[in-house]
C-alpha cells in the first residue's frame, strides 16, 4: 500500500454496505495493526488509497515510463509523483496558461510510443490578443523536470473571449492519431454547428499537428480540417477504448442533458438543436431531443452529474467492472459506474458518493484505477480487495 492515509468521509459509505478489514505492516511486527475501510459496490470490494489531499483544481493525469505519474493544476502547474508518492517536483518551462474560470491548463498524455520518441502532450487555453483564449496543444519533452522542445501543434479558433467551455481532453486511438475535444465557448452555441470554426467540436490530427488526409471535412468551403465531430457541447470527457476500438466521449448538458456518446467519423451530435437539457433559467432550449441526421447519446442524465473525465475499465484487477465505463461527476461528486447492454443503460451504480469533484478516471500501466478530484483535491487510487 502506497499511503497511510485514506479517504473515510461518511458520506462515502452512503448506499453501500461497509466493513472494517486490517492489515499488519510486514516490517517491524511490532507495529500496531492498521485499520482501513473497504466498500462493497454491487460487483466488487474495494478499498481507496489517498496519495493526495493537496492538489488545487487537479485536471489531467498520465505516466511515463521512467515511473513517473504527471497529474496537471488548472493554474499551470505539472506535478510529479513517484511510486505514488508526491516528489515535491514540479515540471520547469511551460507555457504561459490563460487560467480564468474554466479555462488554465487541462489534460496531459504522454505520447503511446514514448519510449522511442520521449513526447508529452498537453491541452491548455492559450492567451491571443485582447484576452482572447483558445484551446490549443502543445508537444514537449523533458530534460529532467524542464519541458524543452516545445511545439504549439494547433489552437482551436477563433480566439474567444471569455473563461467558459474550453472542452481540453486528449487521447491517441491504435493508430497513433491524436483526437482531443474543444467546447464551443457557451455564449454563441450554434458555433457549434458550423463548420467554419472549431468550437463545439471533437478534432484529429497527427502526433506532429499535421491534419490527417482521411478526416471528413475538406477545406473547400472554408471548414476546419481538424474537425472529426460537430455538435459537441462541452466535451471534458474522451477515451478511446484500445480493446473495442471505440472513441467514447462525455459533454456537458445546459440544466440537463449530460450525454455519453460513442464518437465516429463526421457526425453530428446536434448541439444546440437538440438536447434532453433545458436552459438555466428553466425555459425551453430546444424543440426536440431528436431530430434525422444527428446522433443520440448512449446514455444522458437528468438533472446533470456534470460529467467530465472517463475510462472502460480493461484491467483485471477489478473483474466485477471489466467492461464497465466509470464518469466523473463534477456538480454530483461521484465515480458514476455505467453498465451498457446492447448500448442501451443495464446498471448505472454511484461509486464515493461525496468524494469531491471527480474530474479525471485513469487506469495506471500497471492496472490499477487512479482518480483526481476539485474543490478536496484528492489524487487516490481504487484497490481491489480479494
Amino acid at each position: 500500500m502506497s499511503s497511510n492515509k485514506h479517504y473515510l468521509p461518511i458520506l462515502f459509505l452512503a448506499g453501500a454496505v461497509s466493513l472494517w478489514t486490517s492489515c499488519a505492516p510486514k516490517e517491524p511486527a511490532v507495529e500496531p495493526v492498521e485499520e482501513t475501510f473497504a466498500t462493497q459496490s454491487e460487483k466488487l470490494v474495494f478499498k481507496v488509497d489517498t496519495l493526495s489531499d493537496q492538489l488545487k483544481s487537479p485536471w489531467g493525469l498520465t505516466w511515463i515510463s521512467d515511473g513517473r505519474m504527471l497529474v496537471t493544476e488548472k493554474k499551470g502547474k505539472i506535478l510529479v509523483f513517484k511510486d505514488d508518492k508526491l516528489t515535491g517536483d514540479t515540471i520547469q518551462g511551460l507555457p504561459e496558461v490563460f487560467a480564468v474560470s474554466q479555462a488554465g491548463l487541462f489534460d496531459v498524455v504522454a505520447h503511446p510510443k514514448y519510449d522511442e520518441n520521449g513526447w508529452i502532450y498537453i491541452a491548455y487555453a492559450k492567451m491571443f490578443e485582447d484576452s482572447a483564449a483558445a484551446t490549443t496543444i502543445m508537444r514537449f519533452k523533458l530534460d529532467g523536470n524542464t519541458a524543452v522542445e516545445k511545439q504549439d501543434l494547433i489552437s482551436a479558433g477563433p480566439p474567444w473571449k471569455g473563461g467558459q467551455h474550453f472542452g481540453g481532453r486528449i487521447v491517441f486511438d491504435n493508430d497513433g492519431y491524436l483526437f482531443f475535444s474543444n467546447g464551443e465557448k457557451s455564449k454563441i452555441p450554434m458555433k457549434a454547428q458550423n463548420l467554419n470554426n472549431a468550437h463545439g467540436k471533437i478534432h484529429r490530427i497527427k502526433d506532429d499537428g499535421t491534419i490527417p488526409t482521411d478526416n471528413p471535412f475538406t477545406d473547400s468551403l472554408g471548414n476546419v480540417t481538424s474537425i472529426w465531430t460537430y455538435g459537441n457541447r462541452n466535451p471534458q470527457g474522451l477515451y478511446f477504448d484500445k480493446a473495442s476500438n471505440v472513441l467514447w466521449e462525455t459533454e456537458h448538458g445546459p440544466k440537463g442533458g449530460d450525454e455519453l456518446n460513442v464518437i465516429e467519423k463526421g457526425k453530428n451530435y446536434g448541439w444546440p438543436i437538440i438536447t434532453y437539457g433545458i436552459n438555466y433559467n428553466g425555459t425551453i432550449l430546444a424543440e426536440s431531443a431528436e431530430k434525422e441526421g444527428m446522433e443520440q447519446p448512449i446514455h444522458y442524465w437528468v438533472p446533470s452529474i456534470a460529467t467530465a473525465g472517463m475510462i472502460v475499465v480493461n484491467s483485471d484487477k477489478y473483474p466485477g467492472w471489466k467492461g464497465n465505463i466509470l464518469v466523473g461527476a463534477l456538480a454530483k461528486q461521484h465515480i458514476a459506474r455505467v453498465v451498457l447492454k446492447d448500448n442501451k443503460l443495464a446498471v448505472e451504480e454511484k461509486l464515493l458518493p461525496g468524494i469531491g469533484r471527480v474530474r479525471q478516471i485513469a487506469e495506471s500501466p500497471d492496472g490499477y484505477i487512479y482518480a483526481i478530484t476539485e474543490g478536496t483535491g484528492l489524487l487516490i487510487k481504487i484497490i481491489p480487495v480479494n
